[in-house]
C-alpha cells in the first residue's frame, strides 16, 4: 500500500491512498483524515486503507484524481518524534579517517543516533531554504521507517512488527556549522534544518523481496543538477538495521505512533557506486588528494533522490528540491 499527504488548508494536510504506479490518488477522510490519525489507529485503519488501495489499482474508485507530487507534503508534515541514526558505520569510519582519527570499536556495536526537529518537515518538491551558502549546504539521502506505538525495552526481533511504513529522506545538513555545534558537546541544532521525505510512504509488503524485515535491498539513487552522485545499495553495509535501531531507542523510553527513524547517509564500501552526500565525496577526495575539490551546494542547485524497483519503476516518487535563498 502507498500513502501520501497532499497540501490543504490545514497544517497536517489530507491523507490520500496512491496507486502503485503513482498516477492516481483517493482521499480517505472517512477512514482517517490525516496520516497521524491513521497511525494512531493503525490496526483498524490499515485494512480499510488497503481495501481502497486494491480498488484504486483495479480502476474501481470513482472519486480518484491524478496524483501530483508537487502538491505533496512529506507523508507526515510534522511528527511527534524524529530520530536519525548513522547505521552505515563505514561512512562514520570514513569521516574519522579523513581527519586522521581512529574510530572507537564501540561504534560497531552501539548505534549512534540523534533526535532532530520534527515540527516542520518540508514537502518532497518544496525548496531547501538556507540563509547562506557559507553554511556548507549538503544533502543526505537516506531511508526511514515509521512505527506504531512501541513499548520500552523491546528486542530487535519483536521490533520488526512495529515498522508500519517506509519512505526516503533528504536530511539536509549544514556542514560548516556542525563542528562548532558538536564542539560544545551538546549535539546538532542549527546545522540540521528541516528534512524532506518522499512523496509517498509504503507498507513493507509493497517492497516484496527487497524488504527483509529490517533493510531495503535496493539502490538509493541521488542526482545533483542532473548528474549521478551515487547509487549505493541501502541493504548492503548497513551495520544496524531498523529493528536494531528501534531496540536501541527504546532502552529507556517508549516510541509513540508516528515516530520516524532515519538510517543515516546510505553508504557502501564499494565506492564505485558513488555517494549519498557531498561530505562523503569530499572525504574521499581528502584521503586521496589531501584536500577536497567538490564544493557544497549553491543557490540554484537541485538534488533528486529516488529508489526504483527491479523493473525500473519509482517506488516512493522522487524527492526533487532546489536550494534557494530566503525570500
Amino acid at each position: 500500500m502507498k500513502l501520501a499527504t497532499i497540501k490543504s488548508a490545514t497544517r497536517d494536510g489530507t491523507l490520500v491512498v496512491v496507486s502503485r504506479d503513482l498516477t492516481r490518488a483517493c482521499a480517505v477522510a472517512e477512514i482517517a483524515p490525516t496520516m497521524q490519525a491513521a497511525l494512531d489507529n493503525w490496526a483498524e485503519c490499515e485494512p480499510a486503507l488497503d481495501q481502497v488501495y486494491q480498488s484504486l489499482n483495479d480502476g474501481a474508485v470513482d472519486n480518484s484524481f491524478a496524483f501530483d507530487p508537487e502538491q505533496a507534503e512529506s507523508p507526515l508534515p510534522r511528527a511527534y518524534h524524529w530520530v536519525d541514526g548513522s547505521a552505515y558505520v563505514n561512512h562514520v569510519e570514513l569521516v574519522r579517517k579523513a581527519r586522521g582519527a581512529e574510530m572507537p570499536t564501540s561504534f560497531w556495536e552501539d548505534p549512534l543516533v540523534y533526535q532532530g526537529g520534527s515540527d516542520d518537515f518540508i514537502g518532497p518538491r518544496d525548496p531547501v531554504v538556507v540563509p547562506s551558502e557559507e553554511y556548507g549546504i549538503d544533502m543526505e539521502a537516506e531511508v526511514a521507517v515509521i512505527t506504531d506505538d512501541v513499548p520500552m525495552g523491546i528486542d530487535a526481533a519483536t521490533a520488526r512488527k512495529h515498522i508500519k511504513l517506509i519512505m526516503l529522506v533528504n536530511d539536509v545538513s549544514l556542514r560548516n556549522l556542525i563542528p562548532g555545534e558538536l564542539g560544545k558537546g551538546f549535539g546538532f541544532y542549527q546545522s540540521k534544518p528541516a528534512s524532506a521525505f518522499s512523496p509517498v510512504a509504503v507498507t513493507p509488503g509493497e517492497l516484496g523481496d527487497a524488504w527483509d524485515g529490517g533493510k531495503v535491498h535496493l539502490p538509493l539513487v541521488t542526482h545533483l543538477n542532473g548528474q549521478l552522485l551515487g547509487k549505493p545499495n541501502a541493504g548492503i553495509d548497513m551495520t544496524f538495521d531498523f529493528p536494531r535501531l528501534i531496540q536501541h531507542l527504546t532502552l529507556t523510553r517508549r516510541l509513540g505512533a508516528g515516530a520516524v527513524i532515519g538510517s543515516g547517509t546510505v553508504s557502501n564500501y564499494d565506492r564505485s557506486l558513488g555517494s549519498s552526500c557531498l561530505a562523503e565525496v569530499r572525504m574521499l577526495e581528502t584521503i586521496s588528494d589531501g584536500k577536497p575539490h567538490t564544493p557544497f551546494m549553491k543557490f540554484g542547485d537541485r538534488v533528486r533522490i529516488e529508489m526504483m524497483d527491479s523493473e525500473g519503476a519509482s517506488i516512493f516518487g522522487a524527492i526533487d528540491q532546489k536550494v534557494v535563498r530566503p525570500e
